[in-house]
């Protein structure tokens, strides 16, 4: 029972609410399972877990509203109110109110309220206010100057709050004023509007952002990263998948294991066949032993380092019980002097590849329990790393994914399949969420299928995955490969810096968009992902990978104009292009400079904005090879269609990959591209002093190739020059 503060006992008496005895979730439209709580407005307590298809990332306490947190009792109906007015807008009572919010929204939404709404409302008291008609917007400044900063419990500043909860709690307290006529036990003072006309954003100091600000992580951090969740998930996956089998094995149904019946004749044979096998017994985790040394145990005990509970999971129990000891020691001993103690999971792990290339090594060295459940969990991370990578799934709808989540492989063709994954859709849609499908790479279906494998369905309620925040599995993840394990596997060490979903996804779309032929952890081509993902939009255009193409195409775009804006500022500064198109692209900028008018006429200087709209047109025929530009403005001149022997009537883009930019009239080379350009000759030089004597028509092939490389470099050393 919640004790009311003394300050308040006079006001026990309250008007009746016009939403006294209403059941919240019929009115809100939500459904419950059966027998699951149904909330009346009259209870201090909503609990919402029952509601049929909330989404499984919403934990638990976000799912019940605690209104007595609130100290006032005279705001406990202000708040529920409130609460309810948000949730069904077409109630009767809130529908005609006239500033009232006609959309409803979501469990975690007014729980996000209600929790803003708690610690303004105790401020207040904290204030001494006890009536709302007291609030002045002298109130309203002097919190909101307070909540500018983030305080730890003993109230020192630690840092700036972020705008957004700025945004947030102000929108909170100006709200309030929306529903005066709804509340029944107090309200605002008639007409007044915290910080009157101002909007939440302007009064939090919100600028107004395009793009996506989320960062993408830095190739230093995502190529071990990935690297490492692919290794995790594709050379240990195997490995640990068996090593999961044994762990459910050791608890499955066995006479007795609920119990202690038998324990006497069940134990004892368990202790016989370790002597029997010559197998070790295990060895305890170092907090029991020394929780045993601090309950007295001697530390010569020849017990002391014998993990019991392991010894009872032999027998289908999940606990040694200590009354035993007294009747078993002398055969446990005995036996343990026998066969001695080792940990008992991966005694003899097989030989896997490093990661490094450097020979092989155990994939695992002997683990207990503990240690091989850890194992189990790291494997579970890399497969959520290693999906979010691949497929760009956001965090809500890699925790959608069912059990049955791979759809059987479809041919497209002959030599191509196309791999499927179903999920849910959860963000801007409705309550349950939308069943979608993602067309994926075989990399990111095999990972799926391995985290099934992995999967505990009593737990994980037929999902891939059971409930989970990223922060600290990952964490756990990153400490592993930088650790004595990731190194003796031969795991590149990842730099500790801030990782999330939202960034994985970022940096997926960034890669896609700024190196369409290079490779994703030097192992997945990303060509291949983008095809996929195209190929997802095209199957259903409304889905969620129509939302990542367009977050790709967007990325894409921004990268060509920054190429192209690069390489007009490297002309402006006197470095000229290389290559069969340099001319083509000089005379171009020279006529955006306005450096080249009409014959006769002067020369005009443009505008910047009028430079800006010429490149974007230039850019928005830009396509990136990894050794040129190519400026795809006339079909009929690509070599590549060409060689290809397709009509260039109909085509819309070059076929990057058969680009010979040397002779192509519409190619450049830019100084980014030289390292390629000098890897590809030192590569050559490599190649032709290995060739034998017999092989002279191979060796004039790559001599021929080797003097087009050197000249291209000279070409683009040259006009790198003419900056000096």
């Amino acid at each position: 029972m919640t004790k009311i503060p003394a300050a308040f006992t006079g006001a026990a008496h309250f008007a009746v609410s016009v939403l006294a005895g209403e059941d919240v979730c019929a009115a809100a439209g939500l459904p419950v399972k059966p027998g699951a709580p149904r909330p009346t407005f009259d209870e201090h307590v909503w609990e919402f877990t029952g509601i049929i298809g909330l989404p499984r990332y919403l934990a638990r306490s976000s799912q019940i509203l605690f209104f007595t947190e609130i100290l006032n009792p005279l705001w406990w109906n202000v708040a529920k109110e409130f609460v309810f007015a948000r949730l069904a807008p077409e109630h009767p009572s809130v529908r005609e109110l006239p500033h009232a919010y006609r959309t409803p929204v979501l469990i975690a939404t007014v729980h996000g309220r209600l929790t803003k709404l708690t610690e303004w409302l105790n401020w207040l008291t904290e204030q001494g206010v006890e009536s709302l008609s007291e609030v002045t917007q002298q109130h309203c400044d002097a919190y909101l100057e307070l909540r500018k900063k983030v305080r730890d419990k003993h109230g020192v500043v630690i840092r700036d709050s972020s705008t957004g909860y700025r945004m947030g709690m102000v929108a909170v307290i100006q709200e309030l004023a929306y529903y005066t006529e709804l509340f029944s036990t107090d309200a605002y003072a008639p007409g007044f509007r915290p910080w009157g006309q101002r909007t939440a954003y302007a009064v939090a100091g919100v600028v107004k952002q395009s793009g996506n600000k989320t960062p993408a992580l830095r190739d230093e951090v995502f190529q071990p990263l990935v690297a490492a969740a692919l290794y995790v998930v594709e050379v240990l996956g195997p490995h640990v998948i068996e090593l999961h089998e044994q762990l459910q094995a050791m608890f499955s149904d066995r006479p007795g294991r609920h119990s202690g019946r038998h324990w006497n004749v069940e134990v004892p044979r368990a202790i016989a066949r370790h002597v029997e096998e010559g197998e070790p017994f295990d060895i305890a985790l170092d907090h029991v032993i020394t929780q045993r040394l601090a309950d007295g145990w001697s530390p010569q005990d020849p017990l002391l380092r014998v993990n019991l509970i392991t010894l009872a999971h032999e027998t289908g129990r999940h606990a040694f019980q200590l009354k035993w000891l007294s009747a078993l020691r002398s055969q446990i001993e005995d036996a343990v002097a026998t066969v001695g103690l080792e940990k008992r999971w991966a005694r003899r792990a097989a030989p896997v590849a490093r990661a490094d290339g450097r020979g092989e090594a155990p994939w695992a060295l002997p683990l207990n329990t503990y240690e091989a459940r850890g194992h189990i969990s790291r494997a579970l991370t890399a497969c959520v790393i290693a999906l979010g990578v691949l497929t760009g799934m956001r965090f809500s709808e890699l925790t959608e994914l069912p059990l049955d989540c791979r759809l059987p492989p479809e041919e497209s063709g002959e030599g191509r399949v196309r791999y499927r994954l179903k999920s849910k859709i959860v963000k801007g849609r409705g309550l349950g969420g939308q069943w979608d499908e993602w067309v994926t790479i075989k990399e990111a279906y095999n990972t799926a299928g391995v985290a099934a494998a992995l999967a505990d369905p009593a737990r994980q309620s037929g999902h891939l995955f059971k409930k989970f925040t990223f922060g600290t599995p990952y964490d756990a993840f990153l400490s592993w490969v930088n650790g004595p394990e990731g190194r003796r596997l031969g795991l590149a060490p990842i730099p500790e810096e801030p990782v999330n979903l939202r960034m994985l996804r970022r940096t997926l779309a960034v890669e896609m968009a700024h190196r369409p032929g290079g490779l994703l952890a030097a192992k997945i081509h990303l060509k291949h992902i983008s095809v996929v993902t195209t190929e997802g939009y095209a199957n259903r255009p409304g889905g969620a990978q129509s939302v990542l193409l367009a977050e790709f195409g967007r990325e894409e775009r921004e990268h060509k104009m920054s190429v192209t804006l690069a390489a007009y500022q490297d002309y402006k500064n006197g470095i000229r292009p290389a290559g069969p198109g340099a001319k083509d692209l000089t005379d171009f900028f020279e006529s955006v400079d306005g450096t080249v008018g009409q014959p006769g006429a002067p020369n005009v200087k443009r505008s910047e904005q009028e430079v800006m709209n010429l490149l974007a047109k230039r850019a928005g025929m830009l396509h990136l090879g990894q050794a040129n530009h190519c400026w795809f403005l006339d079909p009929s001149k690509a070599l590549c269609l060409k060689l290809a022997g397709r009509s260039a009537s109909d085509a819309t883009a070059p076929l990057i990959g058969l680009c010979d930019s040397a002779r192509c009239p519409q190619a450049t080379h830019h100084a980014d591209h030289r390292p390629v350009w000098a890897a590809s000759a030192q590569n050559k030089k490599v190649f032709i002093a290995t060739i034998g004597r017999a092989q002279n028509t191979e060796k004039a092939r790559l001599a021929a190739d080797l003097t087009r490389d050197e000249r291209v470099l000279s070409e683009i050393d040259a006009a790198a020059g003419t900056g000096a």
